[in-house]
């Protein structure tokens, strides 16, 4: 997930629903008190992804340790059919597989969802040789401090991710939950290694995946229809559908025209609620940019939501400069940490009446939350 895209899912979506500004900024202050007195819920990014190289052991234990309600792992599949955390299947830039001689010759082009890419990718190798790796920092040049733990962490299956928060649990008596995202199911399908019943089958077989908090994530539609055909309605379990700009991917494979921007109206959104429990758009959508950087005024889109029975959760504030809103930015260059303006930032969104979000960062988020 990118943080500061959306801004023409906002502009869409208020045009298909009619919405002028001013009925927006009234709209979100009906949001702000409908959520009065929710809980906010707060979700490692991939774990604390501003402190330590995502996905890995020292990410999940740092953002558990920092206050997070929640560990993100994205899933991908090898070869040989395991889920293993990666941001994407494309490997080049979270591991270290490009100092490996012994995999140069898998490196391949291959276009996934739209986009073409050149390297290696995490069906090309079987979990075992996955284990060979080690994971880097994905963002060097502007977390450079998190470059000193590069290779020190092994790639991560699901199975060992449940494991660790169980154990985590365990020892402190916190329940952790767990929000992961299948990532890019209907080209994994495409290849012969759907997702969806390894990952049934896994959160079957896990005593504290059949308790904890688990949310499951999807930017495509048709795999969290069919994760709750076999799910059903679960006191643990909800559904987030993620959104951003375009068409989902299973969608475009199939021909069809169903837009995020059209799945953001309020009818989109009560067809939405038929399948799914929360709607997960970026920032932007729900308080936009304005010329100048700076943030404007909220959107429909959290009542609307709230008014259809989703809950509404977004994606990602970060600290640094360079994803800040402007108003919220220090002058200490583009890459430099701003931790009170990235606090202000999410309490804007906080006021505005979001059910949760995704953070890099999940001490400066719990204090956004708790104030």
């Amino acid at each position: 997930m990118v943080a500061g895209t959306g801004l023409s899912l906002t502009q869409l979506s208020l045009a298909a629903a009619g919405v002028s500004t001013e009925q927006a900024s009234a709209a979100a202050g009906a949001a702000q008190k409908s959520t009065s007195g929710r809980k906010v819920e707060l979700f490692a990014h991939r774990g604390a992804s501003a402190l330590r190289p995502e996905h890995t052991l020292a990410s999940y234990a740092k953002a558990i340790a920092d206050g997070a309600d929640f560990i993100e792992p994205d899933l991908v599949s090898t070869k040989d059919g395991v889920l293993v955390a990666r941001h994407e299947n494309f490997l080049n830039e979270t591991t270290d597989v490009a100092l490996h001689p012994e995999f140069a010759a898998r490196r391949v082009t291959r276009t996934i969802d739209g986009m073409t890419l050149n390297g290696w990718f995490s069906e090309d190798f079987t979990l075992a040789e996955l284990k060979t790796l080690r994971a880097v920092e994905r963002l060097p040049k502007v977390r450079p401090q998190n470059t000193q733990y590069d290779r020190m962490f092994q790639i991560l299956t699901w199975d060992e991710i449940i494991d660790f928060a169980a154990a985590n649990a365990a020892t402190t008596g916190k329940v952790i939950g767990l929000i992961p995202e299948l990532k890019h199911s209907t080209y994994f399908a495409a290849i012969g290694l759907p997702l969806e019943d390894r990952f049934l089958a896994s959160i079957a077989a896990h005593e504290y995946t059949r308790r904890c908090p688990l949310v499951v994530q999807s930017f495509e539609v048709a795999n969290l229809k069919y994760l709750r055909s076999v799910l059903g309605k679960r006191p643990n379990i909800r559904l987030m559908q993620l959104v951003e700009r375009g068409r989902p991917a299973d969608v475009v494979a199939a021909g069809g025209d169903l837009t995020f921007e059209k799945m953001c109206t309020p009818q989109g959104l009560k067809e939405m609620a038929r399948y799914a429990d929360i709607v997960a758009p970026p920032t932007r959508a729900l308080i936009p940019l304005l010329a100048d950087g700076r943030l404007g005024q909220p959107t429909a889109l959290i009542a609307d939501a709230h008014a259809a029975g989703l809950l509404v959760h977004t994606w990602t504030f970060r600290p640094e400069n360079r994803f800040l809103a402007a108003d919220f930015r220090n002058d200490q260059g583009e890459d430099a940490r701003h931790d009170s303006g990235s606090v202000a930032e999410m309490r804007r969104y906080i006021e505005a009446g979001i059910d949760g979000f995704f953070s890099d960062d999940s001490a400066l988020g719990r204090r956004a939350i708790d104030g």
